[in-house]
């Protein structure tokens, strides 16, 4: 006799009650950065896995959208800034269209961020910088990927990865020209906190001027 399929979770039987936290409009700063900063200590203090890693979703330029994770690597009032091969096609997608959102997915503290705004290259000045304190084998893994590209098997990719890291033997591993940064620069941010009966708190910072931000609360 065939063994029984396992049963399917009941999806929508998944639920949790949200308690650990509220938002208050008056206890909240007037810059997000700043918000932002106190909760991504806190994300680190609770050892959440990847703290820094971000949803990233972009669409080309008939709208078509799509989803991935990538790492922050740095941000201040000026943006959000992540690493990329240039050919990839997310970089593509921001070339056709400069926009993107960001998701910080905080659920073990049941919170997350919600950034979205329009998207500048780096300089060559700021990639480099970041570039060379990158560890020597992720430098080469920058130049074994041709990322999104189709490749035969996994092997292709380590044999490449191998002559690579035997031609950079001595010496520093140079930039590749087709490797750089993004800055998503905000237009708004939202501080989302879990709530019992799905009355989630939502914050939302919208820019008004350089540094100036104004706020609402939003329905759950």
């Amino acid at each position: 006799m065939s063994e029984p399929k396992p049963t399917a979770p009941d999806v929508a039987a998944m639920r949790r009650q949200y308690n650990l936290g509220a938002l208050h409009e008056e206890q909240m700063p007037a810059d997000p950065v700043e918000q932002f900063t106190a909760w991504f200590r806190d994300a680190v203090s609770a050892q959440i896995l990847e703290p820094n890693a971000m949803s990233l979703a972009t669409a080309d330029a008939s709208g078509r959208p799509l989803v991935r994770t990538v790492l922050l690597k740095n941000y201040d009032s000026a943006g959000f800034v992540f690493y990329t091969n240039l050919e990839s096609r997310k970089a593509r997608h921001l070339q056709e269209n400069p926009q993107a959102a960001l998701l910080f997915p905080w659920l073990l503290l049941e919170r997350q961020v919600i950034v979205t705004g329009h998207v500048e290259r780096l300089s060559m000045a700021e990639t480099v910088k970041y570039f060379v304190t990158r560890p020597r084998d992720s430098q080469i893994g920058a130049w074994a990927s041709k990322q999104s590209s189709p490749i035969s098997s996994r092997k292709v990719l380590e044999l490449e990865w191998e002559a690579l890291k035997r031609k950079f033997t001595a010496g520093e591993v140079p930039l590749p020209d087709f490797w750089g940064g993004f800055r998503v620069v905000a237009d708004s941010i939202e501080f989302w906190q879990g709530g019992p009966n799905r009355l989630h708190d939502r914050i939302l910072y919208t820019r008004t001027g350089e540094k100036a931000w104004t706020m609402a609360r939003l329905a759950p």
